[in-house]
Parts: C-alpha cells; structure tokens; sequence
C-alpha cells in the first residue's frame, strides 16, 4: 500500500502562492492516479486536481488556469502549485491515490469517495 504525506500549507494573501508537495512511499506514484481534493467544515469534499502516469492532468472549473498539478516520478511526488488566490481557496488539502486511472479524468465531479490512499491534510487560509 502506497502511504501520502503533504505539506505546503499555510496562511497567505489574496493573489498570492503556495505549492503542496506529496510524498509518497511504500509504492510508486507511477501505478496510481493521485489527485488533490480540498473540503472546508460542514461541506462535501471537492476534487480539485487529478494527474494520472502519463501525466495527463485534469481540473475542476474553479482552479483552472490558477493551479497546476505535477508530478516527480524520481521524487515519488506529486505537487500542486496554486497562483492567483482567492478567499474561496481556504480548505484543508488533501492528496489521495488510486489505482483506477480513469478517476483522474473525473476528478473535476468526484468527492473521493473512490480513492483509497489518503494523505493527512494541510491547511490553506487565504485572506
């Protein structure tokens, strides 16, 4: 089983950036597609981000253009890079696996309720 540690999180200002980073071990990234969800209190989780083996990436709406998932095959790592801030982007991040690739293209609609593999969280507050 592949276990996910992220961090990156943190407290930033309207426009600004922040980069998650998850660190996977105990398999390699290349079997899975990994995604970033975020959740905020008393709401669904949201799929915010999906990057499958070949690197094909997908995108819910709100982030396009603002966050860019990537990964480091060499790292075993997969980041989340997000510019352009806003307010609605405070949540707890999550990075989670799953060995179902075709996941990744639906990441946009998903809740995770299909991912196994979770990574504990980080905070973001922008304000």
């Amino acid at each position: 089983d592949v276990q996910l540690v992220e961090s990156g999180g943190g407290s930033v200002q309207v426009g600004g950036s922040l980069r998650h980073s998850c660190v996977a071990s105990g398999d390699t990234i290349s079997r899975y597609c990994m995604g970033w969800f975020r959740q905020i209190p008393d709401k669904e989780r949201e799929g915010v981000a999906g990057i499958e083996s070949d690197g094909s990436t997908s995108y819910t709406d709100s982030v396009m253009g603002r966050f860019t998932i990537s990964q480091d095959n060499a790292k075993n790592t997969v980041y989340l890079q997000m510019n352009s801030l806003k307010p609605e982007d405070t949540a707890m991040y999550y990075c989670a696996a799953e060995t179902s690739t075709f996941l990744c293209a639906q990441i946009a609609t998903s809740t995770g309720a299909e991912f196994k593999y979770w990574g504990r969280g980080t905070q973001v507050t922008v304000s």
